[in-house]
């Protein structure tokens, strides 16, 4: 009973991995999008959630585990990431607030990002986005 009961809850966590890669995977298209569309602060948020979500997938199936909150830098050292991916993780962490909360940002959003630093966020989220590719 114990090893179905196991089993189960693998396979519920398998399919939570795979939803959490496919996501990843449209929301990379969508701050792609909203890039090449001048909306940045959006097209950062997006390249946060892209990280955050392959990341989860990643600790899933390497460790078992469903991370819990939004701290993708705890995500890529959990996973033992190199030092490459643990920067594009710092320059994307705090995105997740800043680039969506007024509150958070201590200002607009939509006025703090430009092209550049989007494009800084986008490339990070690109680096995670296949680096774990690779290790799953």
């Amino acid at each position: 009973m114990a090893d179905e009961k196991d089993q189960e809850s693998w396979l519920t966590e398998r399919a939570t991995a795979q939803n959490n890669w496919a996501q990843a995977r449209s929301d990379h298209a969508t701050a792609i999008t909203l890039h090449d569309a001048g909306i940045y602060y959006a097209a950062v948020f997006f390249a946060q959630q892209t990280a955050e979500k392959a990341l989860r997938a990643a600790c899933i199936v390497r460790l078992q585990r469903n991370p819990r909150g939004h701290n993708i830098i705890q995500s890529a050292n959990a996973l033992n990431a190199p030092l490459g991916v643990m920067n594009a993780a710092a320059e994307l962490n705090a995105d997740f607030l800043t680039a969506r909360t007024v509150e958070a940002a201590e200002g607009i959003p939509a006025q703090m990002y430009d092209r550049e630093s989007a494009t800084v966020h986008l490339d990070a989220a690109n680096a995670i986005l296949e680096w774990v590719r690779d290790l799953m």
